[in-house]
């Protein structure tokens, strides 16, 4: 079946939110744990849950983490973030197209709707699920089956797109097609592990495989 319904994960995939989630991790580590972590040390914290990955370093002061992080991560928000390339005209493109677009996160909602508005990418997302939105976060299915749900459609007409193994693990779990970011802060080749569907190199990649003929539509509007 064709595709018509787009569901993207936030954070390294639709926003490049890296350096905001390094230096929250990081400003988060030191105060609990000074001098013991680095830069190449937080990589593998960046996709699970916050609680996730605070609970397993230590469980009794995960709560405590979690408030941190988010603490510092609010504050310097606006900052931090940046834009990834043909992100914003993509997005725009498939919504004139008239797709579907969702975004699914385990930020919570309110946080996402943050880099949303930042990036001027709110209008075109007819639904956001965050981590507080769900009872169980990906790579379970629950957050996909909430989203299509809300935008009325099925899991053979639907791709998740995401730069992390819950983003593509938590597709195949909802029975969706899957496509991986060649710019994910963990690197094509550990993406690739997880045998996404489709590839992306830049998010415009995304319109040839809906079937969208950019020149063929530079063309007709001219």
């Amino acid at each position: 079946m064709t595709i018509r319904t787009i569901l993207f994960d936030l954070d390294g995939t639709l926003i490049d939110t890296n350096e905001l989630i390094i230096q929250s991790f990081l400003h988060t580590l030191e105060k609990y744990y000074p001098g013991r972590y680095g830069r190449e040390d937080v990589l593998p914290f960046i996709g699970p849950s916050l609680y996730e990955t605070f609970s397993s370093l230590d469980p009794e002061r995960a709560e405590e983490m979690v408030k941190t992080y988010r603490t510092f991560n609010h504050a310097r928000h606006d900052e931090l973030i940046r834009e990834f390339d043909t992100v914003y005209e993509t997005i725009e493109t498939l919504h004139r197209h008239g797709f579907r677009l969702g975004v699914v996160t385990t930020k919570m909602h309110d946080t996402a709707l943050m880099g949303l508005r930042k990036t001027r990418l709110e209008p075109f997302f007819s639904c956001v699920i965050g981590l507080d939105d769900v009872s169980r976060p990906k790579p379970d299915p629950e957050p996909i089956h909430k989203a299509l749900e809300a935008l009325q459609s099925k899991s053979d007409e639907a791709l998740m797109v995401g730069d992390n193994y819950h983003d593509i693990l938590a597709g195949k779990n909802a029975g969706v097609k899957t496509a991986g970011v060649a710019w994910a802060i963990k690197g094509r080749g550990y993406l690739e592990q997880y045998e996404p569907d489709y590839m992306l190199e830049k998010m415009s990649d995304l319109l040839a495989i809906v079937g969208i003929n950019e020149r063929k539509e530079e063309t007709s509007s001219q």
